[in-house]
């Protein structure tokens, strides 16, 4: 027996509709590539929406056709999120950063037959154009401009191409579990991969990312997305933004502290999201400034581990809650948020951030186990302590990949990670490192993540990453690569007595390099494939003095 009620689908074109009926006053604000600011409404983004639809329908589309976005977070971007996805076409957001042989594979790989740029990147449209093989239509997101003319004859503009574009479009009734939005991994190793979206994916996650115990997002919110909408479609927040209504501030390419410090104090910003380098760029910049950043009441960090450091400052400094969070792009991303539960309010201050420091627990939705091995499927102890192989699965969980019939899951229908975590009782699970950046020195394994926010927890250092360096007699040998703030005198000896008394003698690192920066990837995470690439062999190299390992 089925019940009674009546069946809608999940869908991505009713959220944008709900925005423009029930809040279509509510602000979008947007910095544009030239630095200027739109002021917009959800009607106005629904309406545009709605016309770009019809442009893209006038193009000769297929449903499930892929029409690719190169751009920054702005009104135009978003208004063609919901045109594209809404009108039964996928979405394909795409990291301008990567290499561009990177990014003539993953056009051609995804059979991308639109490309939306922002102006910002017509050299690079123009470097890869000749060996994208599949491409038909190029369309910047802006007004028409004879110089990118001159550079791309054949270039649309989406100002030109809406303007004379109705408002009036039916969203097609598509299937729920149809392909809404496309999204590749960032290709640490070989070729990157693609992750398939659904409609229901998508809604669910929306769902979930807005409940009070995860991202906690409402009406009442003034959002600050600083991750890319190209990074895992900015967490989902520009979809959970319009079904609950909250005014989405979109920075554009201002991601320095100095910018983001103007906009959250300009327009009173509620919640801002983003990695921990964009962190540590705000808070210098408010530092610097004097602002107290008076409105952001929480902040949310994911992308990797937050250092306990930063989590004081904000609290201590700014009087803003930072919310801990994990996930991955297979992961749509939301796999956990760090809200304390009602049993932690009455801990003392220094226990409840011992709990923050944790990537939180999974809402409803998603499941998180542990396994003694990777891939594997038995099991192991919730005690808080033991640490093993985090496994994932849930409504918005990757099953295979695009354009991949075999399944990434393992025997018992679980997504592997690839981080190695503890879990508690509770739910709350603490990730200890990626399993390929875990140290084995003499046997014995030492994280990364513990040695990195030891580092910087130092007042003087404002960027550490930890690597496994090859070592003669003890195989790895944990260096740190260390920025130092501006005018610190800080020497090796000096940083590493700073470990003597936080870890075991064995893990302390045998190196500090200090340098003047640490490559990061398109969405802000440290490279450090490249670091080991660079500094994999300095040990050997130096043919330094054997280190205090485990004997």
């Amino acid at each position: 027996m089925l019940g009674n009620m009546m069946f809608q689908p999940l869908l991505i074109s009713s959220m944008i509709e709900h925005a423009g009926r029930y809040h279509a006053d509510t602000a979008v604000i947007s910095k544009n590539t030239d630095l200027s600011m739109t002021h917009t409404t959800w009607g106005e983004i629904r309406s545009n929406a709605k016309r770009f639809a019809n442009v893209l329908n006038q193009l000769g589309l297929q449903h499930g056709d892929r029409v690719a976005t190169i751009a920054w977070n702005n009104h135009r971007h978003l208004e063609s999120w919901y045109a594209i996805s809404g009108s039964g076409f996928v979405c394909h957001t795409i990291n301008p950063r990567l290499f561009p042989e990177q990014l003539v594979f993953i056009i051609n790989d995804a059979s991308d037959r639109v490309i939306l740029f922002d102006k910002t990147f017509v050299p690079l449209i123009k470097a890869v154009k000749p060996m994208l093989s599949k491409v038909e239509h190029f369309i910047c997101l802006d007004a028409k401009d004879e110089a990118i003319l001159e550079v791309l004859p054949d270039v649309k503009f989406y100002d030109e191409l809406i303007a004379d574009q109705s408002d009036d479009f039916d969203w097609p009734v598509l299937n729920e579990n149809a392909a809404s939005s496309l999204c590749y991994t960032s290709g640490t190793t070989g070729h990157p991969k693609g992750v398939l979206y659904s409609h229901r994916s998508t809604t669910l996650h929306s769902f979930a990312i807005s409940l009070p115990d995860s991202l906690n997002v409402s009406a009442r919110d003034i959002m600050l997305p600083v991750v890319p909408m190209f990074h895992v479609n900015a967490w989902g927040t520009p979809y959970a933004a319009a079904m609950v209504g909250c005014t989405l501030i979109l920075p554009g390419p201002g991601l320095d502290g100095a910018s983001l410090v103007n906009l959250i104090d300009s327009y009173k910003v509620s919640v801002a999201l983003g990695v921990p380098t964009i962190w540590q760029g705000l808070i210098a910049a408010a530092q610097q400034s004097g602002s107290r950043l008076e409105s952001l009441k929480r902040n949310v960090v994911g992308g990797s581990a937050c250092p306990p450091s930063m989590l004081k400052v904000f609290k201590e400094q700014f009087d803003c809650e930072t919310i801990h969070a994990w996930g991955m792009t297979e992961t749509s991303p939301l796999g956990a948020a760090n809200q304390i539960k009602a049993k932690h309010l009455d801990l003392s201050e220094e226990e409840r951030l011992q709990i923050r420091l944790s990537q939180g627990r999974p809402p409803f939705g998603v499941d998180l186990r542990l396994t003694d091995e990777e891939n594997g499927s038995n099991e192991i102890t919730r005690d808080g302590e033991t640490t093993g192989n985090l496994q994932i699965r849930g409504h918005w969980i990757i099953n295979n990949y695009f354009g991949k019939e075999e399944s990434s899951l393992t025997a018992d229908g679980w997504f592997d990670t690839g981080d190695i975590a503890t879990l508690n009782e509770d739910g709350f699970m603490k990730i200890s490192d990626r399993a390929k950046d875990l140290i084995k020195s003499g046997g014995e394994w030492i994280s990364s993540v513990e040695l990195e926010n030891l580092a910087m927890g130092h007042p003087q250092i404002a960027m550490a990453a930890v690597i496994a360096a090859q070592h003669p007699k003890w195989d790895e040998r944990p260096i740190l690569i260390a920025i130092k703030k501006p005018d610190s005198q800080l020497t090796e000896p000096e940083l590493l007595d700073y470990f003597a008394d936080k870890v075991a003698k064995w893990q302390v690192p045998d190196k500090v390099i200090f340098v003047d920066a640490i490559p990061l990837s398109g969405t802000g995470k440290m490279l450090k494939k490249d670091l080991r690439e660079k500094f994999g062999t300095v040990l050997l190299d130096q043919q330094t003095e054997l280190s205090p390992a485990v004997e």
